[in-house]
């Protein structure tokens, strides 16, 4: 049989009609899909929790040491959940459903979570996360009051070849610049831009010994601080105990409406009047409001809970702008006090001036 004629016969094999082989194309997929996990995780609305309501019949947010007041409103912190990562990776399956649907993301693992990160580790990087968000958010709250507390700054590591390399050591409690305390990290940024381009002297408690360094300070590209180079871990002593029962979250993006708890409950009357406000954002000890990931999908849960406005750091608008649910006002936030302002302007019904991320 010539090489021409056996071509003639191939190409006049019978091929299956399209919509057979479109469903064997569909099977085969769906098989692959539920066994071969996929590099990616999705993230869809999480609950919403009220930080001045209770959970589990417990206080959300319980504050001794000092009157506190009820309120008649709530204030919402917003969670996502995250399906997929190190503890438990989706399959092809799951990635296509969460394409298809627009109320969730789907994005590669790699984004969240650095290679050969394991379930256990994510675990904790977020519990400490939360931890430390929390201890924020009530620095930020005291700062916010005028309620002075104390502030030790413990070095956690030195950055390599900076200023402080070969100077300063892992476990130095930094108590004083140039002669002058440090009682919290504001005031060390005060007092090492005072020290400038001609270094500092800075003094730590060392072994229990009190232990006086020059520093030459450094500016990081693109900032007009002066810096030492070393990663610091505050450790805070306040005039009230605060004990959060929120152990299921994990993360920092909380930390704002923390803030805003404490702030309402040390405060007499309702600053939410009787309005449901949602919101996320990170808090530094200073009050300033930081961006937070998922925000599309803690705008889907605030309106699922029923909430009526939304707090958004203005980090996030991008991601907010022409995402906003139907009924869901969003108010943009850089610092604790625009977000106090916001929720009494939200329980006032006058939000109308505010700065908006954008609605649709």
């Amino acid at each position: 049989m010539s090489e021409e004629h056996q071509a003639r016969r191939r190409l006049r094999v019978r091929r299956p009609s399209l919509p057979s082989a479109a469903l064997a194309g569909m099977s085969i997929l769906l098989v692959a899909g539920v066994v071969l996990p996929a590099p990616y995780v999705i993230e869809a609305a999480g609950p919403t929790f009220n930080t001045v309501g209770s959970i589990d019949d417990k206080q959300l947010v319980k504050i001794t040491g000092a009157k506190t007041y009820p309120s008649d409103g709530q204030l919402d912190l917003t969670t996502v959940y995250v399906k997929g990562g190190p503890s438990g990776r989706i399959n092809s399956v799951n990635a296509v459903l969460g394409w298809l649907d627009p109320t969730q993301a789907v994005i590669p693992e790699d984004t969240l979570y650095p290679p050969e990160t394991s379930g256990q580790q994510v675990e904790a990087s977020n519990a400490a996360a939360m931890t430390t968000s929390q201890e924020d958010s009530v620095a930020a709250a005291m700062t916010y009051l005028d309620r002075p507390f104390t502030t030790t700054l413990t070095v956690h590591a030195v950055v390599h070849e900076g200023p402080a390399d070969g100077v300063l050591r892992s476990g130095d409690e930094i108590t004083a610049v140039d002669g002058k305390e440090v009682t919290s990290l504001a005031r060390l940024r005060e007092l090492l831009d005072d020290a400038g381009s001609k270094g500092a002297q800075v003094t730590v408690r060392r072994d229990g010994k009190s232990v006086t360094e020059h520093v030459d300070l450094q500016r990081s590209e693109g900032s007009s601080r002066w810096q030492l180079g070393v990663y610091l871990v505050p450790d805070y002593d306040f005039p009230v105990d605060v004990d959060f029962q929120l152990d299921q979250v994990g993360g920092p993006s909380a930390g704002t409406m923390f803030a805003l708890g404490i702030i309402e409950e040390l405060t007499p009357g309702s600053m939410a009047g009787d309005k449901h406000i949602a919101g996320t954002g990170t808090i530094a000890a200073d009050g300033t409001v930081g961006p937070i990931g998922g925000i599309r999908q803690k705008l889907e849960g605030a309106k699922d809970a029923g909430a009526s406005y939304f707090l958004a750091p203005s980090g996030n608008c991008d991601e907010v702008v022409d995402h906003v649910p139907d009924g869901l006002t969003v108010v943009q936030v850089d610092t604790l006090g625009e977000a106090v302002n916001a929720v009494e302007q939200a329980a006032a019904g006058n939000v109308s001036d505010l700065p908006s991320c954008g609605t649709r």
